[in-house]
């Protein structure tokens, strides 16, 4: 049980896999939608999977139960992204239905919610585990404090001024697809769909100190997700031109390019070590990378249509 990885997408389905083999020792039947997201509890002990506009929690040791041990309701539309809090206390989520929620894991319902006023497409807790900073479709990057329950910071990155540029207040507003903070906590990103990616300092929660600003997807293609690896080294982004970027997180430059895969590259989540890299692709497949090599070192295929989303967790604690 020492590493866990599954994957799921548009097939309704939910797949274990043994990584260095690339055998799929399990399936779920998800019934209710496609799968959004996946995420396992710090302990190993659960799977959540994000649907519409459910959230399933499976057993992963019980090989034998196919059946969800908790589904969490009370988001409307579809659940775009969630996390876990260290502890595995509680779990976070955010939904194109506009709210950012909070779920005690002892209850099927919401601890309390927040309202970002537009779709919500990520979420990421901070590790101090105690603010969520959400990307909504209407452009806004915002924080919540989870001691007042309140949004204390609102952000519009501008995809189309630098920094001293007049404001794009009169200009369309691109939606940020994906949002994350370090491991350390000093760095915190925002990619938008249009392949920009802006990161700051995020050390004064009330006011982001700007760092970088680039583009990590060519024009007219999509960014997907952006994630920072756990020793907070390097970043990593996905996009609809068939790659997975990695990028140096002290100079921002690009470091390598991973374009195996045939179609769009949905998501990407680093081993605990951040030396290896798991990819989910429409092109119904997964793969595992060796990041210092920049090779594919097992294909996990079995899916029928989309993988659109990967969870790993191969950490020793």
């Amino acid at each position: 049980m020492s590493v866990i990885l599954a994957t799921a997408g548009y097939d309704h389905k939910i797949r274990f896999w043994e990584a260095p083999s690339g055998v799929c020792s399990r399936t779920i039947r998800h019934p209710d939608s496609q799968v959004n997201r996946l995420e396992i509890t710090p302990d190993k002990q659960f799977l959540a999977a994000a649907g519409n506009p459910q959230i399933r929690l499976y057993e992963i040791a019980n090989a034998a139960n196919h059946n969800p041990v908790l589904s969490l309701e009370g988001h409307t539309s579809s659940v775009t992204s969630l996390g876990f809090q260290r502890e595995g206390g509680f779990l976070y989520s955010g939904s194109e239905d506009g709210t950012v929620k909070l779920w005690d894991l002892r209850s099927p319902t919401y601890s309390r919610s927040f309202d970002s006023r537009g779709p919500v497409n990520s979420v990421s807790l901070h590790p101090n585990q105690a603010e969520i900073l959400s990307g909504d479709q209407n452009g806004s990057v915002k924080v919540w404090d989870l001691g007042s329950s309140r949004c204390i910071n609102d952000l519009t990155p501008d995809a189309h001024f630098g920094p001293g540029q007049p404001s794009s207040a009169n200009h369309t507003r691109v939606a940020i697809q994906s949002v994350d903070i370090s491991e350390d906590g000093r760095t915190a990103v925002a990619a938008n769909n249009h392949g920009e990616v802006f990161v700051w300092d995020p050390t004064d929660n009330r006011a982001f100190k700007p760092l970088a600003k680039f583009r990590a997807h060519p024009p007219g293609t999509y960014l997907l997700n952006a994630k920072i690896s756990p020793d907070c080294r390097h970043l990593v982004t996905t996009g609809s031109d068939r790659t997975a970027r990695l990028w140096d997180a002290s100079t921002w430059e690009l470091t390598s390019s991973l374009s195996q895969h045939r179609k769009w590259v949905w998501d990407a989540v680093f081993s605990a070590d951040s030396s290896y890299l798991v990819t989910a692709s429409s092109d119904h497949s997964a793969r595992l990378w060796n990041l210092r090599t920049g090779e594919v070192v097992r294909q996990y295929t079995g899916h029928q249509t989309a993988v659109t989303c990967v969870a790993l967790n191969d950490s020793s604690t």
